[in-house]
């Protein structure tokens, strides 16, 4: 024989009980079945609020009794067929009317005892019994209803009763021994005591009945039917990578419904445990689904990690004072303290140095933990022996569970430092001698990302996912979406990289989705986004507390730099387009760079110098490897290369630069290209990176443009300026031309001093055959003294731009 059980959610309806109708169908061919069903989904909550309503002498009690009349009518009415549906309804009838008349009982006399009230809950499982044995006898001939009362005997602990073990499994013993039925259908929750009064089990009442049955009956296995398929590794609803665990032990299974895994409420299922009955925990909805076999030799095919759970509103309450040291009784007193109050210790740690004591405990109960403790204490508080109890709000616990645990080195190590580097602070930490749970208290608003990021660590096949919030979606940045989008599922293959876009920002809307935008579609989707700001943007990225968050700044927006700072205390990593936030103030820059390893949180900014091109990247390599730079000389304007390379005779200078603005090599204002300012930028973060205090005023700029062209009002004016000064600029090229040399826009770095000028570059030199877009930087080193290290290639232009903020971001994806 085996007992099944089934939850609310599973009778809630006809549709719901036709499945599970089915399911015992299929499941009686096999053997002899005991099915445990539970109240219709929400009646018994309904129950209680209309008995409490009656007592108020609320009247609004017998708009809810109507409720739960219609409901269950209707259920009758689509589930029973024929001639016998009449002779149901009217037991239904029989049985509601009881159920009016001791709700109006209350109402009169103003009494609902706990006595009164498992009278009234009863109703939802004797009803929905009786409605389940009805419909399955039309199926199935041997089928039979049996009222539990009978056969459960408790004490008079009305709503919370406690079985009186040996009657109960003689009464289930002798019942199942003479019974003939295939089938035979019990309510939950159900039982009376030794003067025949209706009691109720408590919280997780149904469980109990049916484990009370599988083991009096020595049932082959118990199996709890609900909405979902199984035990899961974690939260679904929270991770949506968690997965049924197929076999897990009676203990782990205990702890993980300690800690919120809803499926089982462990006191409850315990005479099922004390006989070794195997538990299965199976989905009504997706019966074919493995589920979860609960026993006590589970064959594991995981890691020694069986699930990650939580428990929400915690509060921490801590103990402390130099008078606690040595002194024994402490622990006895505040513990007796909480007890006294029925306050429930979720978790205990205490530091070795007995100065403190911390326990957790709901938050609902900490305001009374604090009265009742500093009144135990008010003698040792008045002599400052010891502090106030503290307590913390706002927090909650996560746990990771499994029995093989203590067999494997660094799991704790490994839970630790995943949380460390995704900023999720831990505020405690408990851990048993048998190592099957690991728990830490962390803040309430970082649960979400705690579990991804646990999940991740122990569960999944290491693919890492990074969490993209972009600014800036003009050339640039509209071109990287679609690079991103592109390479999505290669990353993933290749290199284990989920690369979601969360967050797209344009100067007036911005878009989230915690799930990634949709790439093929963001153009359309920002047009209808929220209004947006600096500020709100921030705002919003934080909010969404995503672990592997990235920021990335594809503008030019000096405002949008200065946000910088904001999330890399956040523990949001910071890619960077826009050259302002590294030449700005050299304080600020520092600022920056302390700030990333502070909060743990890559400041990478690659683009800001060649594009797409590795500079950075390779003067860090030298750097780091104890290298030291002397010198570097570059050509870094990939916009002003373009346009020396294609000015000659045969064109003018203002033709050039409209031909480079149109083409997408220069700003939109091409006085940033022109004036020279943008390469001081670039050489100035160089010799930053280099490892010299520098600031854009010690970057001696020698301009080529003529003072009207520097002082031009506008974009207009400057290129009016460029046709007024065309011999000008003639004569830069004719000089160049005759000496057989090109003209380069070059920065240099030496000796600690840096510059910026237009030159003329001979054969010899390896600028001369820079070509096109082209940018190349030299790096002489006391490694490389007379040979410079060389980097060349295209260093402007959309495309290459977004492949460097792109490379950026699988940087960060294999840290």
């Amino acid at each position: 024989m085996k007992v099944l059980k089934f939850g609310g959610t599973s009778v809630a309806n006809a549709e719901n009980i036709s499945k599970v109708i089915a399911i015992l169908k299929q499941e009686s061919k096999k053997q002899n079945i005991a099915v445990v069903v539970s109240a219709l989904g929400g009646t018994t909550d309904m129950l209680i609020k209309a008995g409490e309503l009656a007592t108020q002498k609320n009247k609004d009690y017998i708009n809810i009794f109507q409720q739960i009349s219609e409901r269950h009518q209707k259920t009758v009415q689509d589930l029973i067929k024929g001639q016998k549906k009449r002779t149901v309804l009217k037991q239904i009838n029989i049985k509601l009317e009881a159920l009016k008349q001791i709700l109006q009982g209350i109402y009169l006399i103003n009494e609902f005892s706990d006595k009164t009230k498992d009278k009234i809950v009863s109703f939802g499982e004797l009803l929905s019994s009786y409605i389940i044995s009805e419909a399955l006898q039309q199926t199935l001939a041997k089928s039979a209803l049996k009222d539990s009362r009978e056969l459960i005997l408790t004490d008079s602990a009305h709503t919370n009763a406690n079985v009186k073990g040996k009657e109960t499994t003689t009464n289930i013993s002798n019942f199942f021994k003479k019974n003939k039925d295939k089938v035979v259908v019990l309510p939950g929750f159900v039982s009376r005591n030794g003067n025949g009064e209706t009691t109720t089990l408590g919280r997780g009442g149904s469980d109990y009945t049916a484990a009370l049955i599988a083991a009096a009956a020595k049932a082959s296995v118990l199996e709890i039917w609900t909405d979902v398929s199984g035990m899961y590794t974690a939260n679904p609803k929270l991770v949506k990578q968690a997965f049924s665990i197929e076999q897990i032990s009676y203990q782990e299974a205990m702890e993980l419904s300690h800690f919120g895994a809803k499926v089982l409420y462990p006191p409850t299922v315990q005479p099922a445990l004390q006989k070794n009955i195997p538990i299965y925990i199976k989905n009504t909805f997706d019966p074919e689904a493995q589920g979860t076999l609960i026993t006590k030799k589970p064959k594991s095919k995981n890691g020694p990690v069986k699930g990650i759970s939580h428990i929400e509103n915690i509060a921490l309450l801590t103990l402390e004072g130099n008078g606690m040291i040595g002194v024994p009784g402490f622990s006895k007193r505040l513990f007796s303290a909480l007890s006294r109050s029925e306050i429930n210790v979720v978790l205990i740690t205490q530091a070795s140095s007995e100065h403190s004591i911390c326990v957790g405990v709901y938050s609902q109960d900490s305001k009374t933990a604090k009265h009742m403790v500093d009144e135990e204490f008010a003698y040792e508080i008045s002599l400052k022996k010891i502090k106030p109890l503290l307590v913390e709000d706002e927090l909650a616990i996560v746990a990771v569970v499994g029995d093989n645990m203590k067999n494997h080195q660094g799991i704790s190590g490994r839970m630790f430092r995943s949380l460390g580097q995704n900023n999720v602070n831990v505020r405690a930490i408990a851990q048993g001698a048998s190592e099957r749970n690991i728990s830490a208290v962390i803040a309430h608003k970082d649960i979400k990302k705690a579990l991804v990021t646990l999940h991740n660590r122990f569960f999944e096949k290491q693919i890492k996912t990074l969490n993209l919030f972009i600014v800036g979606v003009g050339n640039v940045g509209a071109i990287l979406l679609n690079q991103i989008k592109q390479q999505q599922d290669y990353l993933r293959e290749n290199l284990l990289l989920n690369i979601k876009v969360v967050g797209i920002s344009n100067s007036k809307k911005m878009i989230f989705n915690n799930e990634g935008i949709e790439l093929s579609s963001w153009g359309t989707l920002i047009k209808k986004g929220k209004p947006r700001t600096n500020d709100k943007f921030f705002k919003e990225v934080k909010s969404h507390n995503l672990s592997n968050s990235i920021f990335i700044d594809v503008t030019a927006n000096e405002d949008v730099a200065k946000t910088y700072k904001d999330y890399l205390k956040e523990s949001i990593s910071v890619i960077a387009c826009n050259k302002i936030a590294c030449s700005s103030k050299f304080s600020d820059y520092q600022e920056l760079k302390e700030l990333s390893r502070k909060y743990n949180a890559s400041f990478l900014f690659e683009t800001n110098v060649g594009a797409g091109l590795p500079v950075i990247y390779t003067l860090n390599n030298l750097v780091n490897s104890g290298d030291k730079i002397t010198s570097i000389q570059a050509v870094l304007s990939g916009s002003l290369n373009f346009i020396f390379n294609n000015f000659n005779e045969d064109n003018t200078f203002h033709d050039v630069v409209k031909q480079a603005q149109k083409e997408g090599y220069t700003e939109p204002d091409p006085r940033i290209d022109l004036s020279g300012v943008d390469v001081a930028r670039k050489i100035l973060i160089l010799a930053r990176e280099a490892g010299f205090e520098m600031d854009l005023k010690h970057i001696k700029n020698e301009s080529f443009l003529p003072k009207d062209s520097l002082k031009a009002k506008s974009v207009v004016d400057f290129y009016k300026t460029l046709k007024t000064n065309a011999s000008h600029f003639e004569a830069l090229y004719a000089s160049a031309k005759k000496n057989n040399c090109q003209l380069k826009y070059v920065a240099e770095f030496n000796n600690g001093k840096a510059k910026v000028s237009l030159k003329e570059v001979n054969k010899d030199h390896p600028f001369y055959n820079l070509e096109g877009k082209d940018n190349i930087v030299l790096f002489f080193t006391e490694r490389y003294p007379e040979q410079p290290l060389i980097i060349k290639g295209a260093g402007a232009g959309a495309e290459v731009t977004a492949s460097g903020l792109f490379a950026d971001i699988i940087t960060l994806g294999r840290k």
